[in-house]
């Protein structure tokens, strides 16, 4: 958005599940047969890295906690992404996770700040004043805007505004588009 100021020096922080691939209701992407980029994803990722100084992922993964896979699993998963991702030129420069129970209320987990703050700690440069959270829930955006992030909620539905996130959008596509026109 043209208010947003966006130059290299910003930082985007995406949600994986629903943004980056396919979610799967009411189970978990555990294996690398079943994680599926969504469309556009390649190539938005690509223009993103040229947006923006940084691109992360952060996601909550509490099918590790549940015991359904393994840490090991996940990390099979972020490089098969990271494979997919290359056909594009695009790259993900860091994949953080919660691998936590929601019971937990681990400071890791989404909406807490956990997450962040290890990007921060790891990429010092990374403002969360010029950073903005992509995602698909509540906990996507509530997480952006503790911090002091834009925000952008991914939603399907036509016509669907998020109450507090700061854009809506039909797709990380779509956003990286707009961001692209504006700058």
């Amino acid at each position: 958005m043209n208010n947003w100021h966006l130059d290299q020096s910003w930082t985007l922080f995406l949600d994986r599940d629903g943004v980056i691939n396919e979610r799967i209701m009411d189970d978990y992407v555990k294996r690398t047969d079943e994680f599926i980029l969504l469309p556009g994803v390649a190539r938005a990722i690509s223009t993103a890295n040229k947006l923006f100084s940084h691109v992360f992922v952060v996601t909550n993964q509490q099918g590790i906690g549940k015991g359904l896979m393994t840490e090991r699993n996940l990390l099979d998963i972020h490089a098969y992404c990271s494979e997919l991702l290359e056909v594009e030129n695009g790259h993900i420069d860091q994949y953080y996770f919660a691998p936590d129970l929601a019971s937990e209320n681990s400071d890791l987990r989404k909406p807490n700040s956990g997450m962040a703050l290890l990007a921060k700690q790891e990429f010092p440069a990374v403002d969360f004043k010029k950073s903005i959270m992509v995602g698909d829930s509540d906990s996507d955006i509530e997480f952006g805007r503790k911090l002091g992030m834009k925000t952008v909620f991914i939603s399907y539905k036509k016509d669907f505004e998020h109450q507090t996130a700061d854009l809506t959008c039909d797709s990380l596509e779509s956003f990286i588009n707009l961001m692209d026109y504006d700058n």
